[in-house]
């Protein structure tokens, strides 16, 4: 089995001037299922350029009205989506003394909603851990430093295959796909990838629903939502994060 992961963000890492931010994207099961969402997707959008969105402009959240988000958006309702809503202001502010930490937190953030998200689907029985072989992530272009992909990939492999080790509480947590063989993280040009395109606009449709709605999204239908920092890992969950700072 091959999983794919198309992932944006939305709002600006800053506690001092941003309450929150936002990793938003979806998650397909195989060829098959990416291809489908892609065509439904795509006819949305052509649908918009013909009605509504005029011109050769790339039908992104920021560019497009209201009305027009909320179709694409809804033409994702069979897609199971994810999105990390992080409460900037609870965060540990070690985080925030550079860019290093900063991108290892924004990493941290993007492994642990992927990580819960998939704990979930395999308990609903939507995918069988020892059938998962390889995994594509595929992020917007402007979400990571380029010089950070290897270290993502390195996380989310390690995560996901050898499990993790954490120091503070001396607690081991199994791998959950123990037979992967792959994972591959790419950043990519929305202009040319539709699914980048529909993550930009469900990572925009949550930022939206935690500003208007005190920092939490309602209970959608195959929407799974985590938040930062978790009052599940100790203290807000900076002790398991602390791991990560150096």
């Amino acid at each position: 089995m091959t999983i794919y992961i198309y992932s944006d963000e939305s709002g600006t890492f800053d506690y001092i001037h941003n309450e929150f931010f936002v990793f938003g994207g979806l998650i397909c099961f195989d060829r098959r299922n990416k291809i489908d969402i892609t065509r439904k997707y795509s006819h949305a959008e052509k649908s918009l350029r013909i009605n509504k969105e005029k011109g050769d402009k790339e039908l992104k959240a920021s560019n497009i009205s209201n009305a027009s988000k909320g179709k694409l958006y809804r033409c994702l309702n069979g897609a199971y989506k994810f999105c990390v809503v992080i409460k900037q202001k609870e965060v540990n502010k070690k985080v925030y003394d550079n860019k290093k930490h900063k991108q290892r937190y924004l990493d941290y953030a993007y492994k642990i909603v992927l990580k819960k998200c998939m704990e979930l689907l395999i308990k609903s029985e939507k995918i069988i851990p020892y059938d998962v072989r390889i995994i594509f992530v595929n992020a917007d272009e402007h979400s990571t430093a380029t010089d950070g992909v290897y270290e993502l990939r390195e996380n989310l492999l390690n995560e996901f295959k050898n499990g993790t080790f954490n120091l503070t509480w001396d607690v081991h947590y199994k791998p959950i796909f123990p037979r992967l063989k792959i994972v591959d993280v790419k950043f990519c040009n929305s202009s040319t990838t539709y699914l980048i395109r529909a993550a930009d606009i469900i990572a925009n449709h949550c930022y939206h629903k935690v500003l208007s709605n005190n920092g939490i999204i309602e209970e959608e239908r195959n929407m799974f939502v985590y938040y930062l920092p978790s009052n599940l890992m100790g203290s807000g969950g900076l002790e398991y994060f602390d791991n990560y700072l150096s």
